[in-house]
């Protein structure tokens, strides 16, 4: 905003007069804000509404048109402690026996107490636990190898038998480890047992193999016989021959890949340093002309700029960077050397245990030697005596049941039979009675649903339109909200916001169409029937509470108290002839529905899934944003026109008060 000096010659108050001149216009401008406020208000209200409507329409009214929705059925079980049934719509109306054989059970194993105090960060060696123990988790029919590794610990053990499909974890405060399968049933069980005899060692220091599993173990060793000792070193030999067959061709191309980088630094060594062989210098000699010039820079020190000193300073520093490029380059030359000529080393290790990709004779060798160590290794370890480690396992098994005589299994305690999901929780040989029946409670509170969200509906349509008047209401303009507290500012919007739909012809339109085809009721079999047929009805204007004369009430519902002594008919109808209750409303809400549908439809007012013109008042919104826009701008214009005719009054006042002093000036006043 310009800053203006008034008055100066006139001595009037030019901001005073003008403001009051231009309160005239700025009302003109404020009456269209307040239009503009209250359909905004006005739309908020419809969308609010619009909301509810439409949840009516797509969910309540949605479900309940359709008969089988209501063809709801429930199972009694004699022993709800032992059994639990989900009932599905097809399951038949009928009483089952059904017996509880066994309950499915998840395998576990509980550790023995570790001899020592460890956390999962401790090294299996610190159990005595070597490297190359080795030991096989087998579950869904998959067997998984896990070998120690050098420096391997309880967490990093946790990890590979979690990865072999088990659960696992170790308990610090009681030092033990749990494993679980991670399903019930026999077929999700798991076993753990031992490759080789410092797997079995491992296993016992670990507390994860009962006495009779642990001598099992050994005795698969001590007791081979000497057609299953050639067995184990035929196999091994060719698992060990098929490694360094692996390794030879693996070692092999790593060498040739290390022989193309070396050679392709001897190139760029000699592009670089102008056909000088790397070969011809070593890192030590760059190394020791390196520490001599160091030695210099550090004799001249600081020297004065401009001295010979200082220019040697800068000679030193240059040949210094220069050799220490060269340096890293030799370096990097003479590890790639070192570095091939130990992969070729591994691989004459591994060349000596081959010959034409055949066995030596070495492989065989080391592999019996091996062997008949573990053999001896198990005999001693059973002479020694075996003590039982305190495990605990419990083995998976599956749920059996017996339904009327036919047996079923399952590996979870969930069975699902001809409709029904029967979840068994214990009672192993208890007999339990299924009775499936038609849900007549679920029905009922099908409809009680239905009329508690028409009620809703209705009353705050009846609410809305009924509203007080608020006569003399209008939005504030922010010089008004300075005038007043938050508080009253809030009550003065609230007060026009819940009227803000009174009398509105759309709403009346929309609250009598669904009033009028509750009251019209539904057809069944040819029988006109009517709410009032089932016992639901409105209280009368007279007994009813404001807003609330449209609002239907079931008789004998415990809920309602003007209605819940009455005979409670609907319980009865539903209880007698379900089926007519059902089609009576189902066709009821097919009818809500058609018309909520209807009055939703898209046209060039409103948009699809709207009751109210939304897009009629969002036109209207945006019309008196541009009609605010062109008042504010013609209320600037006459603002400035009226300020620059003042100012032209003030112009002419300083030429005639100059004139006047000259004439005064000239008369010799």
């Amino acid at each position: 905003m310009p800053i203006r000096i008034t008055g100066m010659n006139s001595g009037l108050d030019t901001e005073s007069i003008i403001s009051e001149l231009m309160k005239a216009q700025q009302t003109k401008v404020d009456n269209v804000k307040k239009q503009q406020t209250k359909l905004q208000w006005k739309q908020d209200a419809w969308k609010e509404l619009n909301t509810k409507v439409y949840s009516f329409f797509n969910t309540t009214l949605s479900n309940m048109r359709f008969s089988t929705d209501y063809s709801k059925k429930t199972t009694d079980v004699s022993n709800s402690s032992y059994v639990s049934v989900v009932t599905g719509n097809s399951a038949m109306n009928a009483t089952q026996k059904m017996t509880i054989d066994q309950s499915a059970a998840s395998g576990y194993l509980t550790g023995g107490k570790l001899d020592g105090s460890y956390t999962s960060k401790s090294k299996l060696a610190d159990l005595g636990i070597e490297v190359g123990s080795s030991f096989n988790v087998t579950t869904n029919g998959k067997t998984t190898n896990i070998e120690v590794t050098e420096g391997m610990t309880i967490n990093g053990l946790l990890t590979k038998l979690q990865s072999a499909g088990v659960d696992a974890n170790f308990d610090e405060k009681n030092q033990r480890f749990y494993i679980s399968a991670k399903k019930s049933g026999a077929d999700n069980d798991f076993t753990i047992t031992a490759s080789n005899t410092a797997g079995v060692d491992a296993l016992t220091k670990l507390k994860l193999l009962s006495g009779d599993e642990l001598k099992s173990e050994y005795e698969k060793y001590a007791n081979m016989t000497e057609e299953e000792k050639q067995s184990a070193i035929e196999t091994e030999v060719a698992k060990r021959l098929a490694s360094y067959l692996s390794q030879q061709t693996s070692l092999t191309e790593s060498i040739s890949d290390q022989e193309t980088a070396i050679e392709a630094l001897k190139v760029s060594y000699s592009a670089m340093y102008e056909g000088e062989s790397i070969d011809s210098i070593s890192s030590s000699d760059l190394e020791d002309q390196i520490s001599v010039i160091k030695a210099r820079i550090e004799e001249i020190g600081e020297p004065e700029e401009g001295s010979a000193d200082a220019e040697e300073l800068q000679e030193k520093m240059a040949e210094l960077a220069a050799l220490q490029t060269k340096k890293d380059y030799v370096d990097e030359y003479e590890n790639a050397k070192t570095k091939l000529a130990s992969t070729q080393a591994s691989l004459d290790t591994v060349n000596s245990y081959i010959t034409d990709g055949g066995d030596s004779g070495k492989i065989t060798t080391e592999v019996t030697a091996d062997i008949e160590a573990e053999i001896q290794t198990a005999k001693d370890a059973l002479a020694g005596g075996i003590t039982d480690s305190g495990i605990v396992r419990i083995t998976g098994k599956d749920a059996k049941i017996s339904l009327n005589g036919v047996e079923y299994t399952s590996t979870s305690n969930v069975f699902e039979i001809n409709g029904l999901t029967i979840t068994v929780m214990g009672g192993e040989g208890e007999e339990v009675t299924l009775t499936t029946r038609q849900d007549t409670e679920g029905i009922y509170d099908m409809i009680k649903s239905f009329i508690k969200e028409y009620n809703s509906l209705i009353n705050e349509m009846d609410k809305l339109y009924n509203a007080d008047s608020t006569k003399g209401y209008e939005p504030l303009t922010d010089d008004e909200k300075d005038e007043m507290s938050d508080s009253e500012i809030e009550a003065w919007e609230t007060k026009i916001k819940d009227s803000i739909l009174r009398g509105d012809s759309n709403l009346s339109s929309v609250a009598s169409s669904l009033k009028n085809i509750m009251l019209a009721g539904a057809e069944v079999d040819g029988t006109k029937m009517y709410l009032s047929s089932f016992g639901i009805s409105t209280l009368g204007y007279f007994s009813s509470a404001e807003n609330e004369r449209n609002a239907y009430h079931i008789d004998g519902d415990s809920d309602d108290s003007s209605t819940g002594t009455n005979e409670d008919k609907l319980k009865a109808a539903i209880a007698a002839d379900p089926d007519s209750v059902i089609t009576f409303f189902s066709q009821l809400s097919q009818n809500l529905y058609s018309n909520l549908n209807s009055l939703t439809a898209r046209t060039d007012l409103r948009s699809f899934g709207s009751i109210y013109d939304d897009k009629k008042m969002q036109e209207d919104y945006n019309n008196y944003t541009t009609k605010i826009s062109d008042l504010e701008e013609k209320l600037e214009a006459m603002e400035t026109r009226y300020y620059n005719q003042f100012a032209a009054m003030e112009t002419a006042l300083a030429r005639l008060q100059s004139n006047q002093s000259a004439v005064t000036s000239l008369l010799g006043g």
